[in-house]
């Protein structure tokens, strides 16, 4: 094939652009999502009616995070308190820091965020039934990481030493291994 077939393909006999008629065309073989998932030929009559999007009715409909299961809500959680407390290694030491020390660089502003994202890491725990006394706890070690990471500079190396969601999602972890399974 020339280059000039591509840019230019050649004309059929009756003098018009020779293009593949696709109605009617029975698929042969199954159907694949993206994920390698096989779809169902139902599913493909429906068109889009499984796709919506509802959102304020109902409990859960709002969030796409509702559909979770324990173990990958707990794996949320865990990557979550990783990336903010211990994500990163400062060059020649073995001090490991996160994003939390530094966004916490930025004056008040910067503590009102981490602090915020760990309150919601607390509100996880309670949605997965974490205790009262264990997520007053939570709250304390939020409270003290927030408070004292106000301070500028000396605030800033208190987060990367205290490591408050670390903490707060191995309390939460010990407390769910005593659990028992369901």
């Amino acid at each position: 094939m020339s280059d000039d077939d591509i840019l230019a393909p050649r004309q059929s006999r009756s003098g018009s652009r020779s293009r593949a008629n696709f109605a009617g065309a029975e698929p042969r073989g199954p159907i694949i999502d993206q994920d390698g998932h096989e779809i169902r030929p139902e599913a493909l009559k429906q068109g889009f009616r499984e796709f919506r999007f509802v959102f304020g009715q109902g409990r859960g409909n709002g969030n796409p995070f509702g559909n979770l299961t324990r173990e990958q809500r707990i794996a949320r959680l865990e990557a979550l308190a990783k990336l903010l407390d211990v994500a990163f290694i400062l060059p020649g030491t073995n001090i490991r820091y996160g994003i939390d020390g530094l966004i916490g660089l930025i004056p008040i502003v910067g503590d009102i965020i981490t602090t915020a994202i760990s309150l919601w890491l607390v509100r996880e725990a309670r949605a997965l039934g974490a205790p009262w006394y264990l997520t007053a706890r939570m709250l304390g070690n939020v409270a003290v990481d927030g408070v004292v990471g106000m301070v500028p500079l000396a605030g800033d190396a208190f987060d990367v030493m205290f490591r408050a969601n670390m903490r707060n999602v191995r309390l939460l972890r010990r407390w769910l291994d005593k659990q028992p399974r369901i």
